[in-house]
């Protein structure tokens, strides 16, 4: 009995975790098409005249994907060679919040809670966080932002200083008669104007307030390249990093030559 359990476990393992078999592919297939039905349902479900019409059918539907989810996280907790490892995980903690919020929302009837209901009910939308298992390319960006994340972060402290500084002088230089009612107020504006959206609801009415405007539009045109550039050479290191991994289970490979993972055993593209 035990070794009957042991084969299911082991089969279930390759199934959910794996996609190097054909059904393992299957199962990512059919997982892939129910969330992008998921979160297309709580699309419909938001739009006033589809909602009034069909209202029974997508509440059907938000159980049986509810149900199916339910089914696939406790099948994952199952087969995991370290259950605790994946419910407290970023994948594990993903597919949670997937069927939650549905069960939430029964213990949340009467008039009074209904705001409160419909918040978690568009939790569901969460679901396309379930995604990024399916996507490799993503753990390319991952990289490179995680590699780049001091450079953004010191490079986006310069600049809160910047607008703190240009706010501040914005605000002594024109005052409240031109809408600087407070510093805050023009450090807004400095945001809007050195990040070249301008709104255009404050403005700087005296020539020397004009002119540090100017100076600030130039720079930031400056500005927005930079971020830019940091996150395009981490992009190119990570891709090249990726070349030497697995696209299965990104396990590093021997070297570049290998045919087959030595982890998984999945094939390498040339």
């Amino acid at each position: 009995m035990i070794r009957a359990n042991d084969k299911l476990r082991k089969k279930l393992y390759i199934i959910i975790f794996r996609s190097d078999t054909k059904a393992g592919k299957s199962f990512d297939v059919l997982l892939l098409i129910l969330i992008l039905l998921s979160i297309l349902s709580v699309f419909l479900e938001s739009v006033g005249s589809v909602r009034e019409r069909y209202y029974h059918i997508i509440h059907i539907l938000e159980w049986v994907f509810t149900f199916l989810f339910t089914i696939e996280y406790l099948l994952r907790i199952y087969a995991s060679h370290k259950p605790l490892r994946y419910i407290f995980s970023f994948y594990g903690i993903v597919d949670l919040i997937a069927f939650m919020p549905t069960y939430l929302s029964l213990f949340f009837i009467g008039t009074q809670y209904l705001i409160v209901v419909r918040a978690f009910r568009l939790l569901r939308v969460f679901r396309i966080l379930k995604l990024t298992r399916f996507l490799y390319e993503g753990n390319i960006l991952k990289s490179a932002l995680r590699a780049s994340l001091y450079k953004i972060v010191m490079f986006l402290s310069s600049v809160i200083t910047l607008v703190t500084i240009i706010g501040t002088l914005m605000y002594i230089i024109e005052g409240e008669k031109s809408g600087f009612t407070s510093i805050p107020m023009s450090i807004y504006w400095a945001i809007v104007t050195i990040t070249t959206v301008g709104y255009g609801d404050i403005s700087p009415q005296s020539p020397l307030g004009q002119i540090l405007a100017s100076i600030l539009m130039v720079i930031g045109y400056g500005i927005i390249a930079v971020p830019t550039g940091i996150v395009s050479v981490e992009m190119s290191k990570a891709t090249e990093a990726a070349k030497t991994k697995c696209p299965n289970c990104y396990a590093g490979l021997h070297n570049e030559k290998d045919r087959f993972c030595s982890n998984c055993g999945h094939q390498m593209k040339k």
